[in-house]
């Protein structure tokens, strides 16, 4: 599999719905929106393959709607003017992205550069006054996302973090279902989600641009999925990492297991691999009945069950009902579904703990 996107887009293919006899739920269902007199003008930063996905998705956002575009590679810009409609005067580069201060088309700016980048470009676009989305993981560390909140915070602009699955009919009816207390009380979350990664030259095998392997790639989706099924906050993590090829994974982990204790008393048992394919599921057990979600986290479509039976949710795209969900957060004031930037960090304060505890051989590192 030559990248992640092309996983990510095929991985949850295969176990669909359709495979079982659905059953009445009581779903929390993406019904749409009306289209309405004012929009959330975006522009994307960074034109990688995630913001080509984005970016078709928004053309059926009723919301949303793409306006602008910052982008380092010049050759790619005539064909996104094309595709996009996007004007002359809402192109910008890395070095002009400044300027985006002074264009009224644009409200927000949805960063999806390599990771290590996400720190100094929230920075910039902060300075700008414009809102800002930037896709997970949020940052390298901790650290770097405390200082992007507060800069966000002192610009007193509104700074989100691209989890999609929030928007997810599945997901959201899982998260329904244990606020209500269809699972009783929570006793285990096994979560995993992996690949094996392609490309031994690409960026997210290169520490200074991924910030970390794939823990911080694709191990933050069974991370944020331990947090969404349980309700809680993590106390305490342990953690180990498994390498076998040392050439290819030279800068950045290839396999890591982390482990996760919750103050009701569930354990979460997680893995994530840049080494294997057929490797995503979500799975909570609670005193009372379960829910699995297989597969759980790629872009669709996304295939769930209960100790009621199949969960009966519409398939939809992620990325045109994230768009939407979050303009109708920040144009209507709606509740923000768990995608604030204070909740990237809180799964950057937990990676940093997985990260200490395979440096300290398997510690238990508390929170």
């Amino acid at each position: 599999m030559s990248s992640r996107r092309d996983f990510l887009q095929k991985l949850s293919i295969g176990i669909g719905a359709a495979a079982f006899t659905p059953v009445t739920s009581k779903a929390s269902i993406f019904s749409g929106f009306q289209r309405p007199g004012k929009q959330l003008r975006v522009a994307l930063m960074g034109l990688g393959g995630y913001a080509n996905i984005v970016a078709r998705a928004m053309t059926d956002c009723k919301l949303a709607v793409l306006k602008g575009i910052v982008t380092g590679t010049p050759s790619k810009i005539p064909a996104w003017q094309k595709n996009y409609n996007i004007p002359d005067k809402n192109v910008y580069n890395y070095n002009t992205v400044h300027q985006i201060a002074n264009n009224p088309d644009i409200d927000l700016v949805y960063i999806t550069t390599p990771n290590s980048l996400h720190h100094q470009h929230v920075l910039q676009i902060a300075a700008t006054g414009k809102h800002v989305l930037c896709e997970k993981p949020l940052a390298d560390n901790a650290q770097q996302a405390r200082e992007m909140i507060a800069a966000c915070k002192n610009a007193g602009v509104r700074f989100y973090v691209g989890y999609r699955l929030h928007f997810e009919p599945h997901t959201r009816e899982l998260i329904r279902m244990r606020r209500e207390g269809a699972f009783g009380k929570i006793m285990h979350v096994n979560n995993y989600m992996g690949f094996r990664i392609g490309d031994p030259a690409q960026w997210r095998l290169r520490k200074a641009l991924a910030g970390g392997g794939a823990m911080m790639d694709v191990g933050i989706y069974a991370l944020n999925g331990a947090r969404y099924a349980t309700g809680e906050e993590p106390m305490w993590v342990t953690a180990q990492e498994t390498k076998t090829d040392k050439v290819k994974f030279a800068e950045v982990d290839e396999t890591v297991t982390f482990q996760l204790g919750f103050p009701g008393g569930a354990l979460a048992s997680c893995g994530t691999t840049y080494n294997f394919n057929n490797y995503e599921r979500l799975y909570v057990i609670g005193d009372k009945g379960f829910a699995e979600l297989s597969p759980a986290f790629g872009y669709g479509p996304i295939a769930g069950r209960t100790h009621l039976g199949p969960m009966n949710q519409p398939e939809i795209t992620h990325q045109t009902a994230q768009m939407d969900g979050l303009a109708d957060c920040i144009l209507n004031g709606t509740p923000d579904p768990a995608m604030t930037a204070e909740e990237g960090l809180k799964d950057m304060v937990i990676i940093d703990a997985v990260y200490e505890s395979i440096r300290k051989n398997g510690e238990k590192i508390f929170l």
